[in-house]
């Protein structure tokens, strides 16, 4: 039996239909994102229940061996060689232990929307794109595909055509706007439904940037 992530849970005022776990980045916590949701402009009424786990510690071949929360090594800086496969693997067992754990508790895959920046956007698209039971929806923050240009192995039809939403801030020194673009080119060539916004950022997040993001999941779950 998988051990569940810690977590960081916030509760709309109503009682939950719908589920936004949202997977953070390198050396970060579920406590780094948990602060967004007053930010998102939600609906007073909504009935969205968000989740922000946190990564495991290990160590980071990049940043000399340092232990931090990872949800996966990261081997260099080249795009096709970036993500450890085997890694990103095993956190997609817990991620997926998260998405069965709110369908045990009554919330249909169908109002679960899939959220993860930098390594969590890896998580989040590489997670979504092969889980078995179709998702409201797929966000992908300032992130790349695992293998570069490629699609994940695996992919599933549940999923084929769940909205995907992309962004990327135009001035990331971390992860290169050319490697996100990659990956939305590579999902429209298979026939994914992915929108793709930029926004005058470094590598992080912005206020208008999360006012969009707080539009997308009231569309995409407010009737949950």
């Amino acid at each position: 039996m998988t051990t569940l992530l810690e977590r960081i849970t916030v509760e709309p005022a109503t009682p939950a239909k719908s589920c936004v776990i949202w997977l953070h980045g390198l050396g970060d916590s579920g406590a780094g994102f948990a602060p967004v949701v007053p930010v998102l402009g939600l609906p007073s009424d909504h009935s969205i229940r968000f989740v922000f786990p946190h990564a495991p510690e290990q160590a980071v071949t990049i940043n000399g061996g340092y232990i931090m929360r990872s949800w996966y090594d990261i081997k260099s800086m080249d795009l096709h060689d970036r993500a450890d496969i085997n890694g990103v693997l095993t956190s997609e067992i817990a991620v997926k232990a998260l998405i069965n754990e709110q369908i045990e508790s009554g919330i249909s895959a169908q109002n679960i929307v899939l959220v993860g920046f930098s390594q969590g956007g890896v998580m989040s698209l590489f997670t979504g794109l092969r889980f078995e039971q179709k998702l409201a929806g797929i966000m992908a923050l300032s992130c790349y595909l695992p293998a570069g240009e490629a699609l994940p192995e695996g992919l599933s039809e549940a999923n084929s055509d769940t909205p995907i939403l992309q962004n990327h801030g135009e001035q990331d020194e971390v992860v290169p706007l050319f490697a996100g673009k990659m990956a939305h080119d590579a999902l429209i060539k298979a026939g994914y439904s992915s929108k793709w916004l930029t926004y005058p950022m470094a590598h992080s997040v912005i206020p208008a940037q999360l006012s969009h993001i707080g539009q997308w999941l009231t569309d995409k779950l407010g009737k949950a």
